[in-house]
């Protein structure tokens, strides 16, 4: 059995997409309307593990991520990619960077314009 996507509704899909396609570089790879009206768009990075956005204008979707820890991004350098996005792109900081032992590696956890928890993970040799 495998992980194929996990899926969030959003606020605003454009802010969400230039957050995820534009800053932290995940790619783009499908779009499309479901049944009930929802624009759908998918993000995957280099394992091809998928992030689903769901997002419809017409409908009050609360966008809660208060039930939701995080999303796990792998990074080549965790100090320097949390620098850019909170300094340069104004996420919040909830933790790090800091050194993991137990997972033997550099993390850093901010929010994504929605609020919900993002995990940045430099794997340490």
């Amino acid at each position: 059995m495998d992980v194929i996507h996990s899926a969030l509704w959003v606020s605003d899909l454009d802010r969400t997409l230039s957050f995820y396609v534009d800053e932290l570089g995940l790619e783009k790879t499908n779009e499309f309307v479901s049944g009930d009206g929802a624009t759908n768009v998918y993000v995957a990075g280099d394992n091809g593990v998928e992030i689903q956005f769901k997002h419809h204008p017409d409908h009050d979707v609360d966008v809660d991520p208060s039930g939701f820890d995080h999303v796990a991004l792998g990074v080549e350098d965790t100090d320097a990619t949390t620098e850019r996005l909170v300094e340069e792109v104004g996420c919040t900081l909830r933790r790090g960077p800091l050194t993991s032992e137990g997972a033997n590696a550099r993390v850093a956890f901010i929010e994504d314009p929605d609020g919900y928890g993002i995990e940045l993970v430099e794997e340490l040799e």
